[in-house]
Parts: C-alpha cells; structure tokens; sequence
C-alpha cells in the first residue's frame, strides 16, 4: 500500500451546479482500519463527494488534505497516484475486454518495451486468492454475471494499490449472497489497514459494516451516529422526521384472476430471448412482487404487459380481455396502471406543469367539444396535490423541477386517479427518500384493499418482502418459483441465483447442520 495511517480528510468541500448546491461544506475523515459510511437519500449529495475526492470532479470551495500534505486532485490518475481507489455503481469495465485486460488498461506491465500479459494475469491470481474473489482472468467481462464483475471492478482498484477505497451503492445488482460475500471482502481490506468508504442509503447493510456513520441530508452533513444506532434513528437522521419502516398491512383477501399471463416469451432489442416461456397469474386483492437482480427479463414482461414491446409467443389477459397484442392506449382503457421503472424517460414530461402530467393518460375526460377543460385540470391537480402531498409551489409548477419522491407522487397520482384492474408498478420507490416510500407504500397497499391486482417490480429485497403477498423469483427470464413473504432471505437469494425452491431450502437446512 502506498501510506501507512495518514487520515484522508475533507474539510469544507461545496460543489454547486447552477443554484443547486449539491454539497454544503461538507467535512470529514477518512481513517485507515476503518469502514467509513456515508449514508443519505438519492440526491442527498453522496456520490457527488466522493467523485470530487475521486478526481472526477472539482469542488468549489475546500481542500482534501493527506495527512499534512493538500492535495489537487482535478482526475482520477491524481487520485490513484494518491492512493484513492473507488468500485463505482455504475461498472466502468469494457465488456470485449477479458479481466486483466481490463485490470492492466491505462498502465499496462512490460518487459523490454513488450506487453507482459503473464505477470497481469498473475496478479489477477495473487489478488483473487489473497482476498478470496474467485475471477478468472482470461474470462471476458461481457460473459460474466454482475457480481464477479463487481469483483473484477474490486480488483482494479486493488491493482492500483489503494490504500482508500471508495463503494458507491455497491450492492444495488447483488443477491443476498453476494451482498454478505461483499461485506466480508469489506471487512478483510479493513483489517489489513485499508480505509473504506462504503455509500449506501440501506439501513442494514450499514449497520453490519460500519465502524463510522456519517448522515448527509440535501447536501449537508446532519450528523454522526454509531452502529448500533437503530434502523428507526438512522432513518429519521437521513429524512428528519420519524418514518415507518416496515408496511402496515393486513392480510390480503384475494379474489377472482385479474392478470393471467401464460407462456410468455419475449425477445430484447437485441433479438436474445428476455423473458421464456414464463406464466403468472395475479388475483384482485393481492400484490405480488417479482424479486430478482436486474437484468433478468423484468423490463421486458412489464413492456410486454404495457404493450410497448409485442410477445414472441404466449398470451397477456386483464379480467378476460386478450392484451397480448395490444398498444399502450388499449391496454390503460382496459384498467392497467403503469408505474415506469424510470420516470424521467416514461413516467412524466418535465417540461409540463403538475396539473398537465396528472392527466396526460386520460385528456379525453378532460375535453369538452374538442378543447380541454383549464378549469378541470386544475380543480383536477389541486385535489390530486392534497390527496398525495405534493410538495410544489403551484400546480403550474414544472414537473421536472420537484424531488424524486414528489416526481414519484405524480406519477402513482395519475395513475390511481381512475378505477384500475391492474396496477403495475416497476421499481416504484427507486430514487425516492425514505419518508416518500413510506407513502407510496401505503398508497399501493390501499389500491390492493380495493380489490386491483398488483405487480410490484423490484430489485430492493427488503421492500419485496415487505409489500408482497406473494413473491415470484424470476431469473434469466423465468420463474424459478413462487414463495410466502416470509421465505428466509438465504432461500430468496439462492433462488435470484437460479436454484430452485426445494435446492435452495435443502442447500440453506444443509449449512445450518454444518456450523
């Protein structure tokens, strides 16, 4: 490792971009031996910090300090040659590449002014085995499953001989398993003298890990707390007010099938089978919550079921009525609710008022002989704001302009805002503070007690757990199995790995009698 114990500090760091002050002299210290978390909402300014300490970007004001030395750290080269390494959410890997192709890219080893891939490959072993990640270096990146690259992500900034590393929300693409493997991996590089910093906005995982925890709310550093600190304490630091965690619901009483979906198949963009012959049903009166890593076939069944990508095969019903084949337009006249798994591209137009985007699917009962009624739109959106606490200024207010978690209101107002048959809604409480999703759960709860059908989309394990009534476990576009909420989460993440439900039960009771 480059140093020995000099604490890494930040002092005073403020970024702005335009009126947006996206961290607010934040001060803190990162200390070798030590699991430093750094936790607050979406947009709470977290990742933007650690870009500035990683290079990518420049603060405003402030300085980084290495022990007694300032240092100017305007890219990540700067970074590096300090000792700083980050595992971003986002993999920077190229997916053609093999691992140490990918590990060795930008400073590559050679003997004589010859490309030494031997002594790259080497240390590729040497690091997968000293810190048991077990990653084959000759494997091509694009052939491999998220969390060995997330390894491979683990093993470049560990190549690079970083003494400070950074993991940004590095357990969004996990199963269970691999989260715990993570933590461990977390753990060993603490203990060998390596100082973490670990950003996360899940309440457990920083309870497991952190030896420090520091809460930052719109910017600002709100205060200190231990691990022991409560999920409950943690939460109400990260929003300012107390919030229920857990869903306050009864038991469901389901009714007739409302989505009947049998032998599904359907092809991705790129002409690869998504989703496989797969079947679901889902009665009124009940949620059911699809768990699964992203990138196993979810996207393309809600675009099927929404009707803006046409099934290879197989048949999609809403209370009787065939939808397999239909547009968009027919499948909302034929009750389905739509909650996009990415707002800002499907969920709303920024550019448009609230009152606008509350109607944007259902402009026909707001037109009167071929104009549209201002005056119901608006007497629309008011009670709509109040109905969902919306925090705006105006109804007039632009969409784009509001919270995540309000943008999100929008979205599940106009959505709920007529009778539904199915509500289906993917990844709803992505991007949206803890105090939003407390609400919006309660919403979605209270469409399920009217008697809709609900399909719940969602990488978040706890929030599936929470939610469901019923959870289908989908991997590589299938169902792997349909399980009670309850299902201890090692079966659920054998289960997201692709084993069945009896494997996983069988393989989780076999652990049990080894320890």
């Amino acid at each position: 490792m480059k140093t020995g114990s000099e604490v890494l500090s930040l002092n005073g760091i403020t970024k702005r971009f335009g009126s947006l002050t996206a961290n607010d002299s934040i001060s803190l210290d990162i200390v070798p031996g030590r699991i430093h978390c750094l936790l607050g909402e979406n947009g709470a300014g977290k990742s933007t910090l650690m870009n500035i300490l990683f290079g990518l970007l420049e603060p405003d004001e402030g300085e980084i300090k290495l022990g007694d030395r300032t240092l100017t750290l305007t890219n990540p080269k700067q970074a590096m040659a300090a000792g700083i390494g980050m595992v971003h959410q986002h993999f920077m890997l190229i997916p053609v590449f093999t691992v140490f192709e990918n590990m060795v890219l930008g400073h590559e080893p050679s003997r004589a002014g010859v490309l030494d891939l031997n002594s790259a490959r080497r240390k590729v072993r040497e690091l997968s085995e000293r810190y048991k990640l077990d990653v084959d270096p000759d494997a091509l990146v694009e052939d491999l499953p998220v969390g060995i690259q997330q390894r491979v992500e683990i093993l470049k900034a560990l190549a690079n001989d970083a003494t400070y590393l950074i993991f940004d929300e590095p357990t969004a693409v996990l199963t269970p398993q691999e989260i715990d493997e993570l933590m461990l991996v977390m753990k060993s590089l603490r203990d060998e003298g390596r100082a973490i910093v670990f950003i996360t906005h899940k309440l457990r995982e920083v309870r497991e890990v952190a030896d420090d925890i520091t809460v930052i709310r719109r910017g600002k550093v709100v205060g200190e707390a231990e691990p022991g600190t409560s999920e409950g304490e943690l939460a109400a630091m990260m929003v300012g007010r107390s919030v229920l965690l857990q869903v306050d619901k009864e038991e469901a009483k389901p009714g007739a099938e409302r989505l009947v979906i049998d032998g599904l198949t359907v092809a991705n963009a790129s002409g690869a089978v998504a989703v496989d012959d797969l079947s679901l049903t889902v009665r009124g009166g009940e949620i059911v919550c699809i768990a699964g890593v992203q990138g196993n076939g979810q996207t393309e069944l809600s675009e099927a079921i929404l009707g803006t990508t046409m099934p290879v095969s197989g048949t999609v019903t809403l209370d009787g009525v065939d939808i397999t084949t239909a547009k968009p337009a027919r499948t909302i006249k034929a009750g389905l609710g739509y909650v996009p798994e990415d707002r800002h591209r499907d969920g709303f137009v920024g550019e448009f008022s609230i009152a606008e985007n509350l109607v944007l699917d259902n402009l026909d009962a707001y037109s009167r002989f071929g104009s549209l009624d201002l005056r119901a739109i608006a007497e629309n959106a008011k009670a709509r704001i109040e109905e969902f606490d919306i925090r705006s200024s105006s109804y007039t207010q632009p969409v784009k302009s509001l919270s995540g978690g309000n943008q999100q209101k929008v979205v599940l107002a106009r959505e709920l805002s007529r009778p539904l048959t199915l509500l289906l809604a993917s990844q709803p409480t992505r991007g949206v503070d803890v105090g939003a999703i407390e609400f919006l759960h309660k919403r979605i709860v209270a469409e399920r007690d009217r008697g809709t059908a609900v399909l719940i989309v969602s990488t978040e394990l706890e929030e599936v757990e929470s939610l469901a009534d019923r959870i289908a476990v989908m991997y590589r576009g299938r169902i792997v199995g349909i399980v009670d909420p309850d299902t201890p989460r090692d079966v659920l993440g054998l289960m997201m790995a692709g084993v069945s439900y009896d494997d996983a039960v069988a393989t989780v009771q076999e652990g049990s009698t080894n320890e």
